[in-house]
Formats: structure tokens, sequence, C-alpha cells
């Protein structure tokens, strides 16, 4: 069974990945993203209001729950500006690896908790990954070109501290409220940060035009890929599956070099790499 879920996890990485790529190749970030969630948010809309009707909560469910919302909302943001101004290949794997490098360390510092030896190692080897992606190494913070390549990197960086906070505020409001009416409450907050941007730009029927089919497959990606994920898990422990998602962030630069001609190839490939095997040793050893 292990090999079951093994493969879900391995595709749920890889359509992950795709729709990311899809994201990146769109002609405006923020109403391509706006439009493969709005889709899903009409969908999931009726069950959302039937079950915050038919169960009132106390309210500090309901701060808890605008809490995700804002969240999610400040992602999106942070999303659209980050495929805006880097590589896929450069600011996917900081994205997909920033949580799982910000919560062994916040748990050291302020927890009073410990890492073993292949953890620490993880940390280190995922901080390497980080920084050679960055460009800091070639340019030195004297060129020019350094501020252009830290740019993308410190907003990939606040996309996985944004990601980290609403994982960990959206894991309490699974204490009142069903899985799916907790993704209608993300993709609200998701859509409502970005439709000023979408109104504003009048790209929304241009993107449709030029990418409407693709839009629909990311609209089926974009959720199906956690369902793969929420599939695995009942064929394997979450410890075991959920670091090997990861490798998403290998299928990624893999597409950002092959499909978008994105430059630096090799050593973006072995810094996915890196980030991807420090994710593994925090995830399963740490």
């Amino acid at each position: 069974m292990f090999i079951v879920a093994l493969l879900l996890v391995l595709t749920s990485g890889l359509t992950h990945a795709i729709w990311s790529l899809f994201a990146k190749k769109s002609n405006n970030k923020s109403v391509f993203l706006w439009s493969i969630t709005m889709l899903t948010t009409i969908i999931l809309f009726p069950s959302f209001v039937k079950e915050m009707w038919f169960n009132p909560l106390t309210l500090q469910a309901y701060g808890l729950i605008l809490l995700s919302a804002l969240l999610q909302g400040a992602y999106a943001l942070l999303l659209s500006r980050t495929y805006n101004a880097g590589d896929l290949s450069q600011v996917y794997p900081i994205m997909r690896g920033t949580s799982t490098l910000l919560i062994p360390i916040v748990s050291v510092l302020f927890l009073g908790e410990s890492l073993s030896i292949l953890g620490w190692m993880g940390l280190i080897i995922m901080i390497s990954g980080f920084i050679l992606l960055s460009g800091i190494v070639r340019n030195h913070s004297k060129s020019p070109l350094a501020a252009v390549t830290i740019k993308p990197v410190l907003l990939a960086l606040c996309v996985g501290v944004c990601t980290t906070c609403y994982v960990l505020v959206d894991k309490l409001n699974l204490q009142h409220i069903s899985a799916l009416t907790l993704l209608e409450v993300t993709n609200i907050g998701f859509v409502a940060a970005l439709t000023p941007t979408v109104l504003a730009s009048k790209q929304l029927r241009m993107e449709w035009k030029l990418n409407g089919k693709i839009i629909l497959l990311g609209a089926i990606l974009n959720p199906g890929s956690y369902l793969l994920f929420l599939l695995a898990l009942t064929y394997a422990p979450v410890a075991h599956i959920s670091p090997i998602r990861e490798i998403g962030s290998v299928f990624a630069t893999l597409l950002g070099i092959i499909v978008l001609k994105e430059k630096q190839g090799l050593i973006r490939i072995i810094c996915s790499i890196l980030i991807t095997i420090g994710i593994i040793l925090i995830g399963m050893f740490g």
C-alpha cells in the first residue's frame, strides 16, 4: 500500500507544479489565479452556505475563519507578484520549502524542542539551497543584477511565511468546520483579494481568450493536487509521505527550464534537489 501512496503523492507534487507552470505562463498572473480559483468557489458556495447556516459557531471560531480568509488573501497577492517578479525554477522551491524551514527553527528557538543530527543537516542543506538560488553568491551584492535577483527571492520567502501562517490557522479551523467548507473560506479570501486588481486590469476577457482551456485545466489541477495528497493519506502516515510531496520543487524547476527556457538551469536543478533533500531529512528524520 505504501507504493500506492508514493505514486499518489508524487502525482500530487507533479500536478501542483503543472498548474504553477500554467500560472507562470499566463498573460496576467492575477487574472489567471483569480479565474482558476473562482470556478471552484462557485461550485463549493452552496454547500458552504448550508453548513454555515445550519451550524452556528462561537465568536472565536468566526474570528479564526476570518483570519484564514485574510491570510489567504495576502497569499494570493504575494503569489501573483512573485510569479511576475521571478522565474518558476527560482521561486517555486523557495515558496514550497520555507514553511518546512521555519517550523523547526521556531520550535527550537521558542518551544524548547530539539532537532536530530539529520534534522540539522536538512536545515543547513535547505539554507544552502536558498542562498544559491538567491544569486547572492554569484553577484556578491555588488552587481546591479543582485537587487533584481533578490527581489523575487524575498517575495517567495514572504509567500512561504504566509503559507506557514494559514496552515497553522487552518489546523485550528478544522476543529469547527469541514474540510470542504474550509477550502471555500480560503477560496473566498483568495478571490476577494485579487478582485480589485482583476477589475482594474480589464484583462479578464483577454486572459480567457488566450488561455481559456488552460484555465479550466488549472481549475481541476489546483484542488486536484491536494485531493490526491489526501487520498494518499489513506494508505500511509502523513509523516512518511508529506515530505515526499515536495519533490514537486524538482518538477517545477525542470518545467521552468525545459518549457519556459529559463536560464541557470544546472544550478537551479541542483538547488531544488538540495531543498527537497533538506525537506525530506527534516520531515522524516528531524
